[in-house]
């Protein structure tokens, strides 16, 4: 098959996604075509058939903003008349939905008919999609769309919750490739960031106010005065300010590490003890699974389809959003011995291995095929 992927190129959920399903359709020996305006951060690496098409978005003193949703039409089409693409997947709705319908009409109008699957993965439905002025197309593109997925059962009943689909909603479940966060421990890594052998806390977001990061800080200094611990974030956004600052105002600075953002998780989450997510809401937590596939237990909140991934008491624990104390206690209890702790990682890792790569590629292109 030849498959063009749009997607938002930056290190969200998404993003990743669609990134690492590119890279597992191409190695499956699919042409696969990303169409975004920057190449994407998983991008690495040469892969002979995945190909990749800038977005040039012109500037005029007319436009006060850039019609980006305008210029990503037009190189779909462009893209998909020159390499004679069989379907389109877009990921994320806003805008990538309504600019591949635009792109379905023109192309319709020159004879040809380009399949639109639509991935919705969270904040485009529970965030933007829901803001009146984005709404009424959020509607009508997911409606437009050949097919329709979510990648969590929450996800989905929110989206039929919100917003007036008229069509089926699949569910096919995030993934994460369970072999590529198979690394051992580097014991001179671990050294430089526990190098008394303290417990290592890893928080991994972009740092917005739904990530509740300030909760971070909290729950790690709470353990901190019990066990000695370090905390490593990784990324960055509007809300490492708040972060570094309750840090200092809690004189717990020196154990704190802000690393920024990081491409190669599999090298940080291999010398972790506990991955921290306490967020409002996550549609479905690709940081937490991508933990897990490291052996990493997760303790967050029970929001959204978290509790679809992570079981409490089995490869971690939930706790209510702001629940501060309860995930300190659980926190402690894991760490009451090495033994218990061993256990927790185990488990995480055997729940991982549900969502490995190898399970869930195959139900993107069973859903392909049913275009084609």
């Amino acid at each position: 098959m030849k498959i063009g992927i749009v997607c938002y190129p930056t290190f969200g959920g998404s993003g990743v996604l669609a990134t690492e399903l590119g890279k597992a359709l191409a190695q499956k020996g699919h042409d696969v075509h990303f169409i975004t305006y920057q190449q994407p951060v998983r991008l690495n690496g040469f892969i002979p058939n995945i190909f990749y098409h800038e977005v040039q978005v012109p500037t005029y003193p007319l436009f006060d903003f850039p019609p980006y949703e305008t210029a990503l039409a037009s190189t779909m089409v462009d893209v998909i008349k020159n390499n004679n693409l069989d379907l389109l997947h877009v990921h994320y709705a806003i805008p990538h939905a309504s600019a591949a319908y635009m792109a379905k009409q023109i192309l319709k109008k020159e004879g040809k008919n380009i399949p639109v699957i639509t991935t919705l993965h969270g904040t485009d439905i529970t965030l933007v999609g829901r803001d009146k002025t984005y709404a009424p197309v959020v509607t009508f593109s997911i409606n437009e769309s050949d097919a329709i997925t979510a990648v969590s059962e929450n996800l989905k009943q929110e989206t039929y919750s919100h917003f007036n689909i008229e069509k089926q909603i699949d569910v096919i479940m995030n993934f994460v490739d369970v072999s590529r966060f198979q690394r051992k421990p580097i014991d001179a890594f671990r050294k430089v960031i526990a190098p008394n052998g303290e417990k290592v806390f890893i928080h991994a977001s972009n740092f917005r106010k739904l990530k509740r990061v300030q909760d971070v800080v909290r729950i790690f200094a709470n353990v901190n005065d019990v066990v000695p611990s370090k905390l490593l974030f990784v990324g960055d956004g509007p809300e490492r300010s708040t972060a570094e600052d309750l840090a200092r105002e809690l004189d717990i600075s020196q154990q704190v590490s802000f690393v920024g953002k990081q491409e190669q998780m599999e090298d940080i989450l291999a010398i972790g003890d506990i991955f921290l997510l306490p967020s409002e809401y996550e549609s479905f937590g690709l940081a937490a699974l991508e933990a897990m596939a490291a052996g990493v237990p997760v303790i967050s909140t029970n929001a959204g389809g978290l509790r679809e991934i992570n079981i409490d008491g089995v490869t971690g624990h939930l706790a209510d959003v702001g629940d501060v104390a309860t995930m300190t206690r659980q926190a402690l209890e894991m760490l009451a011995s090495e033994e218990v702790l061993n256990g927790f990682k185990q488990r995480a890792l055997e729940q991982a291995k549900k969502f490995d790569i190898h399970h869930i590629v195959p139900k993107y292109e069973e859903l392909y095929a049913r275009f084609l």
